[in-house]
């Protein structure tokens, strides 16, 4: 037992050196330990939806990507996630089991890309705004998008996006580096003028209508009216008798939890939240 602790501290080191990367033991575990199960699954499974509630109960904890603010590292944390890191964890398991990996190493490879601009680990590369994670992702094969003209995404969100600029003072990584804020700018000047359709709150009932659009483990942006920003939270789509509700690492519960009440009248309780964005795991091929 204690040979194979020191061997694998000792891969989690090489893995470190070569990826950049932050994790201990116990996140490598975890994982090869999740993929491994998952290849005994029967072939229809919902593998996102299945690994989304693998993290029932794991703590919420902002703002785990920014804790060292001297350089950009790829970070693995599977102790502590936040909305983001949560939604990202759970596609990358759901990639490599769909492909039928194992190795930590694929997940790294996998989180790298579904995180960051052409999987390049750096600061103004990492995909702040989920606007740009959902359009990069779409690029990338990782996922679709779901959205249309008709019912129900009668609604039509316009961005300006500054939030990040303006606000520097609350991202610790930036405020610490003022020479990446070029960088964050030209991200934004990227989306903002770029319009996307969505479904209103008014809209997110237990309508047949609905069930047909969003399906069972889709990733459900939540769109909000707050100056700059384009999203404010982010989950993963579980549909009850009662209606919608949302998977999510939530700052509420503190935990990774499926919020109890349904998404709409979630979302009441919180003005700023206007509508939501859906996307979906897309097909990739076995290896």
């Amino acid at each position: 037992m204690k040979f194979r602790t020191i061997t694998l501290l000792i891969l989690c080191l090489i893995f470190s050196m070569g990826a950049s990367a932050y994790h201990n033991v116990k996140d490598m575990e975890r994982i090869e330990q999740l993929l491994a199960d998952a290849q005994k699954l029967p072939k229809d499974s919902n593998l996102i939806l299945h690994f989304g509630k693998e993290f029932l109960d794991v703590p919420y904890v902002a703002h785990t990507l920014d804790r060292n603010t001297e350089e950009e590292k790829m970070v693995i944390n599977t102790r502590g996630l936040d909305c983001t890191t949560y939604v990202e964890n759970v596609l990358a398991l759901t990639l490599c089991a769909m492909r039928g990996e194992r190795k930590f190493g694929d997940f790294i490879t996998q989180l790298q890309k579904i995180r960051y601009r052409n999987g390049k680990v750096e600061y103004t590369r990492r995909l702040h705004y989920f606007t740009y994670w959902i359009e990069d992702n779409v690029r990338m094969g990782f996922v679709t998008k779901v959205e249309n003209e008709f019912m129900p995404f009668t609604a039509v969100q316009k961005l300006n996006l500054n939030y990040m600029s303006t606000h520097v003072k609350d991202y610790a990584m930036l405020a610490a580096h003022p020479e990446w804020l070029d960088g964050i700018k030209d991200m934004e000047y990227t989306l903002s003028g770029n319009s996307y359709r969505y479904i209103p709150k008014k809209n997110i009932n237990n309508s047949q209508i609905l069930r047909q659009t969003i399906k069972d483990g889709d990733i459900i942006a939540i769109i909000t009216n707050k100056k700059g920003l384009d999203t404010s939270h982010i989950g993963i789509a579980v549909w009850k008798k009662d209606g919608l509700h949302l998977m999510n690492a939530s700052s509420i519960h503190k935990k990774v939890v499926i919020e109890p009440m349904v998404l709409q009248k979630y979302m009441q309780k919180h003005p700023s939240q206007i509508g939501i964005r859906v996307c979906r795991v897309a097909q990739v091929e076995k290896n």
